[in-house]
């Protein structure tokens, strides 16, 4: 294509020659000002969003985007903006063509050593058809098979990771479609396409929000942010500016993120690319994969096997001129000998070996994309794990209760069994019924056949809990319900921290029943008494002194704590009573508080173990997550990743009374790391942390944190596994050495930017994949060396046959058949070895060492192996030739006329005469006893 032109046409300046040449340091130049400038973008994305829209009044964000609030902007205002900003989309990356990805496949790797093998071949040929009239075809075949061979294995290979990185039609496929705008002052239905920066945005329950938005107005809006933060249970927003983080404030929405009740009015502050969001998704797309393990392991490879090759030809060839060949010969020596040198068989073995293994990987819940991943996840010395859904069951459970001045313990396994506390206990009686009264959630129709703890619900995390927990512990909720039904309502929110209900009492003697639940400081102010033991008591300091410890030892467990109380309303409030729940009209204060139920995402049964065996594995687990850093280390302290015992630096504070400022952080083994302090640190800072403290937890972590983080363990020289579900983890899943993205809760995002897909979203399937991994690699092992035997026996006939010139033991064909045949299927089979008792207790190798084919494996392939194969090829080979009459001694120099067709007067040991007629039968049944014997004494 001309350069500034169209197609097929010739511009002015490509007639002369000489200003191309003259702007060859210019192109230089901005080809490098264009790699730097990518560089630095991609370095500007790493950061954390920088935004001060959440701090603004109404007033200076109506200036600062000229708009009116009420109004919202003029029609032709927005085409303006449009016009100048583009289409409210995300810009998709260059991405690579499939025929691309198909000749990667095809010329790639290992493939371009039996190219390189091929067109040798095909050279030899040529030049004996230019030179010989009557020259065999055996280096043809060999050719075409060695071409065959490599379409076979790039085709398979290119049919098993079809499914390619399709990463921004994910990002796409989470773009809403329509959005509700209002411009001068008129409420219209637009594409999203066509929002713009100042726009003023409605949006309601059920709607995806269209654009980063600065909220002016709410009324109980919630959004589900867990795609973009991790957060699971939806986020209260409000226009009120409530932290210095834009991701942590209340009053600002991200495009892609559901709106999940209520409704809400925005001014668009970005859009695009320039959103949150969009920058994950330019993040992912444009960051720059290394290679795996396994492919600088067989880079290694072809280099030695290349490295060998080319000295034995080089050697041979100098050795056959040296001997008196003419030169059209020894280049044909030196073409024999390099093809000699290349394992056939060995693409064909490793491509399905990898596979057997990803099928087998299949079959226990982990789905390799990539086949290379299979064994980058044995080489992995670093796991960075997120928490919920991986190392949690992903599910609120009921974890503690404090009620008669007592904590009980919950059952948080998965099957929930039911561990028994004081259930005779008339306050817990009380307690159950505030739970499941006070309480919207409600199980989805149809589910009776399932146990409780599997059960779909309708409402949020912690009420779900709440309702299993009692249906499991108490009785009926439905039928509680039915008995108690709720007249009047005040719902949850964050202003008032507490969530109020009212019921008829069917069996009281008193009409109706006030319940309250809340946040456990708040439900206490509205108290007056306490009950203990089904009796009411006026509240004290000891209560309050009582409370306080529980509330602390709880919340400290990194649990989520609510407070529950409840009051019989007087007689007055009869039934029929109408409760206004706006203007209250019946009494809010001198409650009777209950008691404290706390609930957790319990850890899954199987981690502990699992983070065990990565321990005696020398895999460092690391957690990664966007939760509270109490929650976190209490859930890392559960799993194994802080062990017991262990202290991190305010452990170690509260310990020697004095601030964690005098403690030294390097005195603790672990330590607990928030976003904010990571926002500040240098890289210098962080590399110190993951090299001096062997137990690390990252909390409040951002979608770019989680990716530096990945890149500091990268600079230790680990290789590196990260497990995540949502759109924030998809830049760090990209990054990792090996992705793996949750099967069940994980984002199409996270499963396209990912490697491997869990299945069963569980952290235990990822050991088993690392010692498939690990197995997989030492049965590669096997298998190249069991194929490189081979060699020795298949050069040392070439090569006597140049130096002794003694009838040629093996042909071409025969060697095709050993490599493509008898070596084969031996080769696969160790795919199917166990694994070795000690695979799980070694440490992870070290990629720079512990090669895929280092010294001591070609030491014993050529040097011990190969020689014993060759040395039983040749005793077969001489005992065959004697018994027809033909002394070893005698074979020497005798090549030229054993190959001449026309010379029927060869003398053997005992002067018999043989003609073409009669040693023709002989020449062709020598490989075979030699192929036999080679293929015998192979260790079994």
């Amino acid at each position: 294509m001309g350069r500034g032109g169209k197609k097929g046409t010739v511009t002015p300046r490509e007639l002369n020659p000489s200003p191309r040449l003259k702007r060859g340091p210019k192109m230089g130049k901005r080809r490098k000002m264009k790699r730097k400038k990518k560089k630095t973008d991609m370095e500007e994305l790493k950061k954390e969003v920088v935004l001060d829209d959440h701090k603004l009044t109404l007033e200076e964000l109506s200036t600062k985007y000229s708009v009116d609030l009420m109004m919202g902007l003029s029609p032709e205002r927005a085409q303006e903006i449009l016009k100048k900003n583009g289409p409210n989309a995300l810009t998709p990356p260059p991405t690579t063509p499939e025929w691309v990805k198909f000749c990667r496949q095809l010329f790639g790797g290992f493939s371009i050593l039996l190219w390189i093998g091929a067109i040798l071949c095909f050279l030899a040929y040529g030049i004996q058809v230019h030179y010989k009239e009557d020259s065999t075809k055996d280096n043809l075949y060999l050719g075409m098979v060695l071409a065959i061979v490599v379409m076979i294995t790039g085709c398979f290979s290119y049919y098993q990771e079809a499914k390619s990185s399709k990463i921004m039609e994910s990002f796409r496929n989470m773009v809403p479609q329509q959005a509700l705008v209002i411009r001068a002052g008129e409420k219209m239905q637009i594409n999203v396409e066509d929002v713009v920066v100042g726009d003023l945005v409605e949006v309601k329950g059920g709607d995806r929000i269209p654009a980063d938005l600065r909220l002016i107005s709410t009324q109980g809006c919630k959004v589900d942010n867990s795609s973009l933060t991790g957060e699971s249970e939806p986020q209260t927003r409000s226009p009120d500016f409530t932290h210095e983080n834009p991701l942590e404030t209340r009053n600002i929405c991200f495009f892609s993120t559901n709106c999940v009740e209520g409704t809400a009015r925005g001014i668009v502050i970005a859009t695009g690319d320039s959103t949150v969001m969009g920058r994950i998704a330019t993040l992912t797309s444009g960051l720059v994969v290394g290679k795996t393990p396994i492919a600088a392991e067989i880079e290694h490879f072809i280099q030695l096997i290349t490295g060998v090759a080319v000295f034995l030809g080089v050697s041979f060839f100098v050795l056959s001129l040296i001997l008196g060949y003419g030169w059209l010969e020894a280049v044909i020596f030196l073409i024999g000998i390099i093809v000699a040198n290349v394992p056939e068989g060995l693409l064909a073995t490793v491509t399905v070996c990898l596979t057997l293994t990803a099928k087998r990987m299949a079959r226990k819940n982990c789905l390799v994309k990539n086949l290379e991943a299979v064994e980058t996840l044995g080489s992995t010395s670093t796991i960075c794990s997120d928490k919920t859904g991986t190392l949690t069951q992903n599910r609120m459970t009921v974890a503690h209760m404090w009620f008669d001045k007592t904590i009980y313990e919950a059952d948080t396994s998965e099957e929930q069994t039911g561990k028994t506390f004081a259930k005779g206990s008339t306050t817990w009686f009380i307690l159950a019924r505030i739970a499941a009264l006070c309480n919207r959630a409600d199980f989805k129709p149809n589910q009776e056949t399932l146990p409780i703890a599997k059960r779909a619900t309708t409402g949020d995390a912690s009420e779900s809990a709440l309702l299993k927990f009692i249906e499991q512990s108490y009785s009926s909720v439905k039928e509680m319900r039915e008995q108690n039904p709720k007249v009047a309502e005040i719902p949850f929110n964050s202003t008032n921290k507490y969530q109020m209900s009212i019921h008829l009492q069917e069996d009281g003697s008193q009409a109706h029943v006030l319940m309250m639940k809340g946040a456990p400081e708040r439900i206490l102010e509205f108290c007056s008494t306490y009950l203990l033991k089904g009796k009411e008591y006026p509240m004290d300091d000891e209560m309050k002194k009582n409370f306080q410890n529980a509330y602390l030892e709880l919340g400290g467990l990194g649990e989520r704590v609510l407070g529950f109380c409840f009051l019989n309303l007087p007689s007055t409030f009869s039934k029929g009573f109408r409760f206004n729940t706006d203007e209250i009209n019946f009494p809010m204060e001198n409650l009777c508080f209950v008691g404290l139920i706390s609930m957790i995402d319990p850890p899954r049964a199987a981690v502990p173990d699992a983070v065990g065996k990565c321990r005696s594995a020398g895999i460092k687990v690391i957690m990664v997550t966007g939760d509270h850093p109490i929650t976190a280390k209490a859930i890392a302290k559960g799993v194994g990743i802080i062990s017991e015992g262990t202290e991190t630096t305010e452990d170690m504070a509260a310990r020697l009374q004095v601030p964690v400022s005098q403690t030294n952080p390097r005195e603790a083994k672990a330590i607990v790391v928030h976003g904010s302090d990571l926002k500040d640190m240098t890289s210098e800072q962080l590399d110190e942390i993951l090299k001096n403290h062997t137990e690390i937890v990252f909390a409040r972590t951002s979608p770019q944190q989680k990716l530096i983080i990945v890149e500091g363990c990268q600079r230790q020289g680990a290789v590196v596994a990260v497990t995540g579900d949502g759109v924030n983890d998809s830049p760090a899943l990209k990054k990792a050495d090996i992705g793996i993205a949750m099967g069940i809760s994980g984002s199409d995002v996270s499963k396209q930017a990912a490697d491997m897909i869990l299945l069963d979203d569980n952290f235990a399937s990822i050991v088993t994949g690392v010692e498939e991994g690990r197995l997989i690699f030492d049965n590669l092992k096997k298998s190249i060396a069991y194929t490189l035997t081979s060699n020795i026996p298949e050069i040392t006939p070439f090569l006597l046959f140049i130096i002794l010139s003694i009838p040629l033991p093996l042909g071409t064909i025969t060697i095709l058949c050993i490599d493509l045949g008898t070596d084969m299927v031996p080769a696969i089979s160790l795919a199917y070895e166990s694994a070795e008792s000690d695979i799980m207790k070694r440490a992870p190798r070290n990629p720079k060492i512990d090669n895929l084919v280092n010294n001591r494996l070609i030491g014993m392939a050529y040097g011990q192996i190969g020689m014993i194969q060759a040395l039983a090829g040749f005793f077969t080979y001489f005992v065959i030739l004697a018994e027809n009459g033909f002394k070893p001694i005698d074979l020497l120099g005798i090549r030229l006329n054993w190959e001449d067709r026309f010379f029927n007067d060869l003398e053997d040991s005992y002067g018999q005469q043989w003609g073409a007629s009669l040693g023709g039968p002989l020449r062709w049944f020598l490989p075979g006893p030699f192929l036999l014997h080679l293929d015998a004494s192979k260790p079994s």
